[in-house]
């Protein structure tokens, strides 16, 4: 046990060294950044001195984030593999490269998709009497924590596929326990998205779709496996 948290120990500091390492090179180049992460919704303002100077600090940690996960992802992965069989960590090779790529995937269709129209929505709602002003902070901070989310649920179907893979998550079994996963969703959605039943949405469904692609992808590999039998 204490060797198992010595080496969680371990890989934690290394990947914290790359994220900081990550967010100093992101900050070189935080000004186009900013201005290609604003580009949805045009111009935004600063309502007190520091602000445009932490939005700046804000984007470079979530640029250093973003730009240190795959190296991040590697340590998960190598700590999970410590727990499987040598034939099961020959999956490992598979699943790494997957799951970065479902996760830049997840990241994509934040920005393009549901970004704009989360920002359509919610600017619809202006008038006359109600003009938006939306704070750069406010605005980085959003898009920060929309994507970072969409990209860790964007996970799901990998994380289903490498289970029933190895065994763990048959079919059946994702099947039988598919109204709980349901309510884990919608509370996984109010705690990632921001306090509004339409972000909370845009969030499910996607996750539900995920979710039945993942039962989906478990059958095959069954059947698969009967084949192989």
């Amino acid at each position: 046990m204490i060797g198992h948290l010595e080496e969680l120990r371990g890989r934690i500091l290394k990947a914290l060294g790359v994220f900081i390492l990550a967010g100093v090179l992101v900050y070189q180049s935080v000004d186009p950044i900013l201005d290609f992460v604003i580009k949805p919704v045009g111009k935004l303002v600063f309502t007190y001195p520091s602000e445009a100077f932490l939005a700046r600090l804000a984007l470079t940690c979530w640029g250093g984030l973003f730009a240190a996960f795959p190296y991040i992802l590697y340590q998960i992965w190598q700590f999970i593999s410590l727990a499987l069989t040598d034939k099961e960590k020959k999956y490992v090779a598979v699943f790494l490269p997957l799951s970065l790529a479902f996760f830049i995937l997840g990241i994509l269709f934040g920005y393009f998709v549901m970004v704009p129209v989360s920002m359509n929505f919610f600017l619809s709602f202006a008038s006359e009497s109600m003009v938006p002003m939306i704070t750069v902070n406010q605005y980085v901070s959003y898009v920060g924590n929309m994507l970072f989310a969409f990209g860790l649920v964007f996970e799901l179907p990998v994380a289903l596929l490498f289970l029933a893979k190895i065994g763990i998550a048959t079919p059946a079994f994702l099947i039988h326990f598919r109204p709980y996963v349901i309510v884990a969703i919608f509370i996984v959605s109010a705690v990632l998205t921001p306090p509004d039943i339409i972000s909370q949405l845009l969030m499910a469904v996607p996750l539900l779709i995920l979710y039945e692609l993942g039962i989906i992808a478990s059958k095959v590999i069954c059947q698969v496996k009967e084949v192989n039998l």
